[in-house]
């Protein structure tokens, strides 16, 4: 059998085991602590079954030179003393240090993603659902992931981590990803927990509804894991009140949304 086919039935039977697990975890907590009550067999289930399976297929296809020649680059421009230095770092450290690296790149990459009409298209998939729960996370165009990732991991390499020679350092993307991966799926989960003060320091769901919120807020609150670039940058947005209601406004929609729309009906 090929090593790339060895490589794709891996890939799909760890995405399998995550599903399970994921759907085990938060199936009963979004009975038990919903924000909306809401059935869990829900209209365009399957279809974002499908995109689960498809973001965690393409993107690592795909991401997998481009990181590893930003890898290299960053051996390349910056200094060996700080690679040495970042490999002495304690790991916890490390990791630490990585996370707010990456959630630098991810803020950007997502803010980006709503900004520029050419992105905010392929965006507009993630912002399409009505309801909010848990798997709405992976629901994303390709195109989304690639770039996101793209911009979280090369902060990442360049902060020092993952490329040759980083010792220990190598697991701290893998861990970055996975971390945030996890987090994603909680805060878009339909779960009204309120992380106290915790919540001026980690993204919370009562945080990141407010982005998929229907009405004029979209555009905050950016951030996956730390919302210390919304406040930094300016789009941090967290009323006490959980949003009214999901979705894209009609005046928001790219025509490619409207298009589809339009071919369904």
């Amino acid at each position: 059998m090929p090593p790339e086919l060895i490589h794709l039935l891996l890939t799909v039977r760890s995405l399998v085991v995550w599903l399970f697990l994921l759907t085990a975890a938060f199936v009963p907590l979004e009975r038990l602590f919903a924000v909306h009550r809401q059935p869990t067999l829900r209209p365009h289930l399957l279809a974002d079954l499908g995109y689960f399976f498809m973001t965690g297929l393409i993107p690592s296809l795909i991401l997998a030179f481009p990181l590893g020649a930003i890898a290299a680059l960053s051996r390349q421009i910056m200094p060996e003393a700080y690679f040495l230095w970042i490999a002495d770092l304690p790991i916890g450290l490390q990791i630490a240090v990585a996370f707010v690296a990456g959630e630098l790149g991810f803020y950007w990459g997502h803010r980006a993603m709503h900004e520029l009409p050419w992105l905010w298209r392929y965006h507009a998939i993630h912002h399409e659902p009505e309801r909010m729960d848990w798997l709405i996370n992976s629901r994303a165009h390709a195109a989304d992931i690639i770039f996101t990732r793209m911009c979280g991991l090369s902060f990442v390499y360049f902060a020092g981590f993952g490329s040759p020679g980083a010792g220990a350092g190598n697991l701290v993307p893998i861990l970055v990803l996975i971390a945030g991966t996890v987090w994603g799926f909680f805060i878009h989960a339909n779960l009204k927990w309120r992380l106290g003060w915790l919540e001026h320091v980690l993204s919370s769901p009562r945080f990141h509804h407010w982005h998929h919120s229907r009405v004029d807020h979209a555009n905050h609150n950016y951030a996956s894991m730390l919302p210390i670039y919304d406040r930094i940058f300016g789009t941090h947005h967290l009323p006490a009140a959980w949003p009214p209601s999901y979705g894209i406004a009609p005046e928001n929609q790219p025509e490619v949304l409207i298009a589809a729309r339009g071919r369904q009906s």
